[in-house]
């Protein structure tokens, strides 16, 4: 069977149903809200379309395809107890890919071939997804670096109304991995940006080894954007902020020499998926609270309850994203200050530069660092200005009293303002905790423990 589309490249659109609606197997929106336990609806596994629809989304994957197909057909026939389909994404290939695929739809009644003429696995698995009829959807990679072995555990809490997502792991200690440093090091920074900067708290955002069910892909999918790599961890912190249950699979994981992927643009294209999807997430693109009115089991886990009410308070996790942003920060006011001190004096073009990093530090800080969202910006930028002013005396005095010893080049001012802003970069720190962010921190700590015992009583 093939619905192979070369012209369009297009899916027939789904029906996405609105938020004021539940959708099949999700409870009413205001279920969440009276705190009750809310439960998804089993799967129905007579259906009469296939309970499981795995997406294979290629490009240029001639080479694998055929070993890839014929291996998950023949796994799926002896271990799957339910129906199941396997659809092939052809992201524009240019090779004999899209011929292979239709070749093998011919041979197994179960696999469909779909083509769509831009690249990209985010945009192909949001069009298949959204237009599938099962009631269970999964991804994985062509090269089928995940042992096969982990698909039942992926899909039983799926199928059995226990969870919303289900992923493959290869970041937990049950793991078995084997690939090199490089990727092991850039996969494990990526995954710890995202549980410092974003909260997130699944192991694993890029594993090619993931499933959905179908009820709440429809309801999620038309609010992801990126059409690349980048999907994945968009779809995950979005369940999550929704309240939804993600489940994990430890998985055995052998990486694929050959593999076409560039690692490291990869990672820079995830790390500005981050930064936009925390703008739209801070600007209210995505209606995050009629979502979780919508799709929320409840009321969140005492653990996850505890994690909020203690993100902004963690000392640890404070110092790493202050240290970062205080990265950026001194950068930043490198530049700047190298900029202006083309056409100004010394003490104008720290002035300036401080200023002007000081704003941006204090808003990055009281959002990511001390997890403060609403409040008072307005007073927290004024005191972030009187110690803008104690870091300004610091590197001001620190360049007069290089000045009054000895007649400077350049980069000794450099390394002057540098050194000098390092030291009020600390003093920063210590009183953005104790001072700026402090009364904030303790007023939402003690809001949300009020909430808490209020819901238990």
């Amino acid at each position: 069977m093939t619905l192979t589309d070369s012209t369009s490249g297009t899916l027939p659109d789904a029906a996405v149903a609105p938020l004021g609606l539940p959708s099949p197997g999700l409870p009413a929106p205001g279920l969440p809200s009276r705190g009750r336990a809310v439960r998804r609806a089993p799967v129905d596994t007579r259906t009469t379309v296939p309970v499981l629809d795995v997406t294979i989304p290629v490009f240029n994957e001639e080479r694998d395809l055929e070993e890839c197909l014929r291996r998950l057909h023949g796994h799926l026939q002896d271990t799957f107890p339910h129906s199941f389909r396997i659809t092939v994404a052809d992201n524009a290939s240019t090779d004999g890919t899209l011929k292979i695929a239709e070749r093998l739809a011919r041979e197994f009644p179960e696999l469909v071939v779909v083509h769509l003429d831009e690249k990209g696995r985010g945009n192909a698995l949001r069009k298949v997804w959204l237009a599938s009829p099962s009631p269970v959807l999964a991804y994985m990679d062509v090269d089928l670096s995940t042992d096969l072995a982990a698909l039942p555990p992926l899909l039983a809490p799926l199928i059995s109304g226990h969870s919303d997502l289900a992923i493959g792991t290869r970041l937990t200690r049950n793991s078995r991995v084997v690939r090199g440093p490089r990727r092991e090091f850039i996969s494990r920074s990526y995954n710890l940006m995202l549980h410092s900067f974003m909260g997130a708290r699944f192991s694993d955002a890029q594993c090619g080894f993931k499933a959905i069910r179908a009820d709440v892909a429809q309801r999620l999918l038309p609010y992801t954007v990126d059409n690349s790599w980048f999907f994945d961890t968009e779809l995950l912190v979005l369940a999550e902020r929704c309240g939804l249950r993600v489940h994990e699979v430890p998985v055995d994981w052998i990486d694929d020499p050959d593999s076409s992927v560039d690692v490291v643009r990869t990672a820079l294209a995830d790390v500005r998926g981050m930064a936009r999807l925390t703008r739209d997430l801070v600007y209210g693109r995505i209606p995050v609270p009629e979502l979780r009115a919508a799709l929320a089991r409840g009321p969140l886990p005492a653990s996850s309850r505890a994690d909020e009410q203690t993100r902004g308070s963690s000392l640890f996790g404070q110092l790493v994203r202050f240290a970062a942003i205080g990265a950026a920060s001194t950068l930043a006011y490198l530049l700047i200050f190298l900029f202006c001190r083309g056409f100004m004096d010394p003490q104008l073009a720290n002035f300036l530069a401080l200023l002007i990093t000081a704003v941006a530090n204090t808003g990055a800080n009281r959002r990511f660092t001390f997890g403060i969202q609403g409040g008072n910006p307005a007073r927290h930028h004024f005191e972030g200005l009187i110690v803008f002013g104690i870091g300004l005396l610091l590197t001001s005095g620190a360049l007069a009293l290089v000045h009054r010893t000895t007649t400077p080049d350049r980069w000794a001012e450099v390394l002057t303002v540098v050194a000098a802003n390092l030291a009020a970069t600390a003093v920063r720190f210590l009183l953005f905790r104790l001072w700026v962010f402090r009364a904030a921190n303790t007023t939402t700590s003690t809001g949300a423990t009020t909430s808490t015992e209020t819901a238990a009583s």
